[in-house]
């Protein structure tokens, strides 16, 4: 028998099927069972050890090239540089350590999520039990505040009740009965004779036989899928990997041919070897990595200060890049607290505001707000919802007891604190659909407080109360009232009384007759107040919102109205279920919102997105979030309502649960991915500069203007001085404005190759202008190498500004990063001191230069900057016309 199918069995079929008995099974058969078992729980062993992780770190063609360049510093005997060099590499691996092992952490925490111990009857013997030892047979008894330690199939209940929100998005606890359903294909949430492993019951009592355990059950299903599901490669992980090959391809090409150049023209073997390492060198982005590490490391930093975590470094840039945002509804762009919103009592429609709860709102009468007191018929709805009631307040926003109790608790509490003695109470049966209590006035006399569907409360009343005196019952008002309500997916409760003898201490069904009707209250589990502004932020900047919930298909419909989620009409589960992966992917153009779906329908619509080429944002907090978390481009997690296996399964956890700290971090993603491409812009026309500069020596058979140790410091020094304070750079403005870049978009964009090439072209003309001056004016070639060594270092400083923004000119902001003045004031003071210190120069091979050598540098760098302005003009002149 499939398990799914469970729920579709008549009880008196059930333990036959299962070769049990209401009594539970003997402690022999249990144990035979245990034995034959292969797993006693979900399996949660890492797959690798923390060296394999560690290792898998230097796994990216630049960490090669990197490890190349300190090689080759040993070679050449640089040992600090090699020291220097490979401090970086183990720093990134270690930090990329530290993000690592979400998945194994994941399935660790589910373990978290299942009950230690169960009650079981084990030949009619009540005992308690290790849930790894549950056996599929096993009868469980189950009362308020338990675990479900196993997916168990009911067969008594009374008053029960669960929460199942961590597996089905459902907000409200699930009412439990015992007959079978009689349809083929139906979600968790319908699953009403079924109770889920990890879920809480929130009320009653159940007895119950286990079905499935460990991995069967449908939260070991959930670890399973995350098991098998594959880690996602975020797009700057990708595009650095892409760059990182290219780049260490291009410059192995180049150093070999320059070598068999240098072959041919009878160069000395060592000097052409030594030569061809130094263009390695000169075209090795050695601080590149580092530097945009920086980059990632400061976006996390300011995204953590506005209450959003990230878990995975290179998801800083993700959530920039993002297309799609597929979000839960519940916990998410909800509270995940059920509220009274709307309240008829006396012929009246009130609106009551505040969400969540907080017993703060105001009641609201055509527009205006007003005195709760001064209508008799609405106090009195409030004060039936708060006494008839087993919910209570416990601190701030901490309900016990059922959701919806909970929510007319609060509601009332908004107008009043009420009290009166309870002698007696008849509880809530779902066969019943009412619960009444009685309760003792200030004079003695008693009252009959009701609640109810609003049908069954009709049903049993004969008046209804005005605010002023007790009227004939009009039902047809109410009930209208009531559809009206419900027709905006609000859960709706009757609310009646009967005043009763003095004398009265007990009641029962029969006294439930005769009711005077006060009102009904209309409740939801509202949208988050900013979550509005924030889909709307959202779609400015070109990212669309998607709805997928577990909950029902007129809740979820009523919450995307509310807050802008534009869709043609809503999805079920079932249709899902039914539909070919090519259908699904045409409905995903029109369709923006998803109800009653699962695990499985959630992670099938992020993957189809991805084949669509978006790059996918998944939210959620519970369970059933997780395997759609992981499979995301970025997975983010709610932090204070979001289940652990939820976090350890995200790339990013919002610490105040705001979906509007979203919007926030897609802001702070844009702006360190427009730096990382900043730090490109710059370092790579640089570098080219350098290695071309070398290159042009060697095919034309004239000296070095360079050594590999001024290459090396040029290097080291522009990357921390000049580099890193590219990080520091202000956020540019609009980048909520502007739309999702392409997933395939290359880090070399046309404007960067451009840039290249005349940069590298500049400066190589210049330095080499630079140093055949110098040694025409009678200089020795120390001095010369001097010159053109500092030529390089300005040219780098003065194409610095031009790098603050791409496509704009720099002359407004030039002096706007202060980190940016002071590296540059750093990286002069070095260069005098690699010039004029006699260590220095006995080290590196320089010679004090003169005065003007020093105006005439900064003459010719300058060009640089005036030359890349002009271009910024020609392109922004091209792109008009």
């Amino acid at each position: 028998m499939e398990e799914e199918k469970w729920y579709r069995i008549p009880v008196e079929n059930i333990f036959s099927l299962l070769q049990s008995n209401p009594d539970g099974l003997s402690t022999e058969e249990a144990e035979l069972r245990l034995s034959r078992l292969g797993y006693n729980e979900v399996e949660m062993k890492k797959k690798h050890g923390t060296l394999y992780h560690f290792l898998k770190q230097f796994d990216s063609p630049l960490i090669y090239i990197l490890i190349a360049a300190s090689i080759v510093t040993y070679f050449l005997e640089e040992y600090i540089d090699m020291a220097v060099i490979l401090t970086v590499v183990i720093a990134n691996a270690v930090i990329g350590l530290v993000q690592e092992r979400k998945a194994e952490n994941a399935l660790e925490s589910l373990a978290k999520m299942l009950a230690p111990e169960a009650t079981v009857l084990r030949e009619g013997t009540r005992m308690v039990v290790p849930s790894r030892e549950l056996v599929v047979g096993d009868v469980v008894l189950l009362e308020a505040g338990n675990r479900v330690p196993a997916d168990i199939r009911l067969f008594y209940v009374k008053n029960f009740r669960a929460d199942e929100s961590i597996l089905t998005g459902e907000s409200v606890a699930v009412e439990k009965k015992i007959e079978p359903i009689d349809t083929e294909d139906i979600p968790l949430a319908d699953q009403r004779n079924m109770s889920f492993s990890g879920s809480i019951i929130t009320q009653g009592l159940a007895r119950g036989v286990v079905v499935s355990t460990a991995k069967e059950t449908e939260i070991g299903r959930i670890s399973e899928f995350i098991r098998e599901t594959e880690e996602i490669s975020t797009p700057l992980t990708k595009k650095m990997t892409r760059f990182g090959f290219v780049l260490s391809i291009v410059i192995i090409v180049i150093s070999i041919l320059t070598f068999a150049v240098g072959i041919v023209k009878d160069y000395d073997i060592i000097d052409i070897f030594l030569a061809s390492v130094s263009l390695a060198v000169a075209a090795i982005p050695e601080g590149l990595p580092a530097v945009i590490t920086i980059s990632l490391a400061i976006g996390i930093k300011k995204m953590a200060a506005k209450n959003a975590i990230i878990r995975s470094m290179p998801s800083v840039e993700t959530l920039g890049s993002a297309t799609v945002i597929c979000s839960d509804k519940t916990g998410t762009l909800t509270k995940n607290q059920m509220t009274v919103t709307n309240i008829f009592a006396g012929r009246k429609m009130y609106h009551v505001s505040g969400a969540g709860y907080v017993p703060k709102g105001e009641f609201i009468f055509r527009n205006k707000n007003i005195d709760p007191h001064k209508d008799a018929a609405l106090i009195e709805t409030l004060k039936i919802g708060a006494l008839c009631n087993d919910a209570s307040l416990k601190g701030e926003e901490n309900i016990v007891g059922d959701s919806t109790e909970g929510a007319l608790l609060i509601s009332a509490l908004k107008a009043d604190k009420f009290y009166l003695p309870r002698i007696d109470v008849i509880p809530f049966e779902p066969e019943q659909r009412f619960m009444a209590t009685l309760h003792k006035n200030e004079d003695d006399s008693k009252v009959i407080y009701v609640k109810g569907s609003p049908e069954k409360i009709v049903e049993m009343c004969s008046y209804q109360y005005d605010g002023k005196e007790e009227n004939p019952l009009d039902a047809a008002c109410i009930l209208k009232a009531a559809d009206n309500m419900a027709s905006d997916a609000m859960r709706v409760l009757g609310m009646a009384y009967r005043r009763m003898d003095s004398k009265t201490e007990r009641i029962d069904i029969e006294d439930i007759k005769n009711l005077v009707f006060v009102g009904l209250q209309g409740m939801i589990d509202p949208p988050r107040e900013e979550v509005m502004e924030s889909i709307k932020q959202c779609k400015n900047a070109g990212i669309r919102t998607i709805m997928i919930t577990g909950d029902h298909m007129l809740t979820a419909n009523a919450i995307a109205k509310q807050l802008g989620i534009e869709t043609k009409f809503v999805l079920l589960g079932s249709e899902i279920e039914k539909m070919t992966d090519s259908e699904l992917d045409d409905s995903l153009e029109n369709v923006s919102v998803f109800a009653r779906t699962s695990p499985e329908h959630k992670f099938r619509i992020v993957k189809l997105l991805q084949a669509k080429g978006e790059v996918v944002a998944v939210t959620g907090d519970g369970i059933n979030d997780a395997p759609a978390l992981k499979i995301a481009d970025i997975g983010i997690a709610m932090g204070k309502t979001g289940t652990e296996v939820a976090k350890e399964a995200s790339d990013m956890v919002l610490a105040d649960d705001n979906f509007a700290s979203i919007v926030t971090a897609v802001e702070e993603g844009r702006d360190v991915y427009s730096k990382i491409q900043k730090i490109i812009l710059w370092t790579l026309p640089t570098n080219a500069g350098e290695g071309l500069a070398v290159m042009s020596a060697i095919l034309f058979s004239i000296p070095l203007p360079l050594l590999p140790l001024h290459i090396l410091w040029i290097n080291t020094v522009t990357a921390i001085g000049l580099g890193v304070p590219i990080t520091m750079e202000p956020k540019e403005k609009g980048l909520l404005k502007r739309r999702p870049r392409k997933p395939d978009e290359p880090l070399l964009l046309p404007l960067i190759k451009r840039r290249i090439v005349v940069v590298a072209l500049l400066m190589v003309t210049a330095s080499f202008l630079m140093f055949f001056r110098q040694l025409e004016n009678g200089f020795n070639i120390d001095s010369a190498r001097t010159v053109a060594l500092n030529t390089f270092v300005f040219f780098e400083i003065f194409y610095l500004f031009n790098s603050k923004l791409m496509y704009d000119y720099v002359f407004r902001d030039i002096l706007s990063n202060k980190f940016m003045i002071l590296g540059i004031l750093i990286v002069i003071g070095l260069q005098v001191l690699i010039t004029y210190h006699p260590f220095m120069n006995a080290v590196f091979g320089t010679a004090p230069i003169t005065l003007i050598n020093w105006i005439w540098i900064i003459i010719v760098s300058s060009t640089v900057f005036f030359i890349i302005e002009f271009d910024k003009y020609l392109y922004k002149r091209k792109k008009t016309a």
